[in-house]
C-alpha cells in the first residue's frame, strides 16, 4: 500500500461499542480531504470478517494489536489517535503499547478506571443476554442514552442501525473485554503529548465529572463539554465536535 502524501499528520479514529467505523462519518467527511483518516472496524464489528465465537475471550490488547498491525500495513508511523467510549479506552491501551507513535490523544465520552466487581458482573450478564436474545431489545433500551432524546431522527436511526447490525457474539466478546480491562488512570498521568477531552453535557454513561477527572490527570490537556449531546457528540453535534477537533489538530500539526 502506497503511503498517503498529505503534509498533515494522519488521524486514527476508534469507534465505540456496539458500533462500527461509520459512527465517524461526519469526521471522515470533514477531515479526509486534507489528511489521511483511518477509521477501522474493530474485530467482529462492521465489515470485519473476524466474528468471535460465543466462547471467544477478547482483550483490549487484542484490539490494540489489530490497530498497530493496520497502521504498520498502511505505513503510518505517527498520528493523532482518537477514540470514543470503548474506543477511548482502546486508545489508552494503544498509547500504553506504542506511545512513541502517538502525536496527540483525543478521548471522547470515556473513562480510564477499571470496572468495579459489580460493573464487571453487569457487563458479563449483558453479554449473556445478547447471546441469548440478540441485539434489538438492547438497542431499543439504550438508544436514548446513547444519544439525547431530542437528537435528529436520522442520527437516532444511524445509531440504532449500527447496534442492531452488530453480531451478538462480537458485542458479547467486547463486553467481556471491558469487564477485564486494566486501569488506565496512572497511564494518563504519564502521557507526554497534547490531549483533548470531549464529553456530551448530557452523557449519563460517562458524565462530565469523568471527563473533568481525565482532564486533571493528563499533563497537557484541553476539556470541552458539548451542550445538547449525550454519549455521541461527534454524531449529535458534528459541527461543534469538528470545530473542536480541528483546532486540536491544528495545534498538534
Amino acid at each position: 500500500m502506497a503511503p498517503h502524501t498529505s503534509p498533515y499528520i494522519p488521524l486514527v479514529l476508534i469507534h465505540g461499542h456496539p458500533f462500527d467505523h461509520t459512527m465517524w462519518t461526519p469526521q471522515i467527511e470533514a477531515f479526509s480531504p486534507a489528511r489521511q483518516v483511518i477509521a477501522p472496524d474493530l474485530r467482529g464489528y462492521g465489515r470485519t470478517s473476524r466474528t468471535p465465537t460465543p466462547s471467544t475471550v477478547t482483550r483490549f490488547s487484542d484490539f490494540a494489536a489489530d490497530i498497530e498491525a493496520l497502521l504498520d500495513k498502511s505505513r503510518v508511523e505517527t498520528f493523532v489517535l482518537a477514540g470514543l467510549s470503548m474506543g477511548g479506552q482502546i486508545a489508552m491501551d494503544c498509547y500504553g503499547r506504542f506511545p512513541e507513535r502517538v502525536r496527540g490523544l483525543v478521548l471522547a465520552d470515556t473513562f480510564p478506571a477499571a470496572d468495579t466487581p459489580e460493573a464487571a458482573r453487569v457487563r458479563n450478564t449483558t453479554a449473556d443476554r445478547l447471546l441469548r436474545e440478540g441485539m434489538r431489545g438492547y438497542a431499543d433500551e439504550v438508544l436514548e442514552k446513547m444519544v439525547a432524546p431530542d437528537a435528529d431522527p436520522r442520527v437516532k436511526a444511524h445509531v440504532h442501525g449500527m447496534m442492531t447490525a452488530t453480531a451478538p457474539e462480537a458485542a458479547a466478546a467486547a463486553l467481556r473485554a471491558r469487564a477485564q480491562r486494566p486501569d488506565y488512570r496512572d497511564l494518563l498521568t504519564r502521557v507526554t503529548v497534547p490531549a483533548l477531552v470531549v464529553v456530551g453535557a448530557d452523557d449519563t454513561y460517562t458524565p462530565v465529572s469523568d471527563a473533568e477527572a481525565m482532564h486533571a490527570a493528563l499533563p497537557d490537556s484541553t476539556l470541552h463539554v458539548i451542550d445538547g449531546a449525550a454519549h455521541m457528540p461527534n454524531l449529535e453535534r458534528p459541527k461543534e465536535f469538528n470545530e473542536i477537533l480541528g483546532e486540536f489538530l491544528a495545534r498538534v500539526g
